[in-house]
């Protein structure tokens, strides 16, 4: 029983810390760019877009197609990075054991 109880002091410590790091990866930032930086996109920890920019010189009327095609990479390349970011450094965290629903 002492071991048991050991354990779910444990647990209950890296729970907290878990806690604690998704908050402050919730204030860290990344971003990535398309277009050799024509548009750029900036996301959280949490995977919320903060910020995107657009060179005007990229928004042509004639071809939307080029301008939505670089938003959506830049943004993807950018919520990808956020993701790597949040999983390197609960990695650290739980030293390397993947726990479900944490990341």
């Amino acid at each position: 029983m002492k071991n048991l109880s050991q354990i779910m002091k444990q647990a209950q410590k890296l729970q907290s810390r878990m806690a604690e790091m998704q908050a402050e990866l919730g204030n860290r930032t990344v971003s990535a760019q398309a277009g050799g930086g024509m548009v750029e996109a900036v996301v959280n920890g949490r995977q919320e877009l903060l910020s995107l920019r657009i060179d005007p010189e990229v928004a042509n009327p004639d071809d939307v197609e080029m301008l939505q095609d670089l938003i959506l990479a830049a943004v993807n390349e950018a919520l990808n990075r956020s993701r790597d970011m949040v999983a390197q450094e609960m990695s650290k965290l739980t030293g390397g054991m993947q726990i479900p629903g944490f990341f």
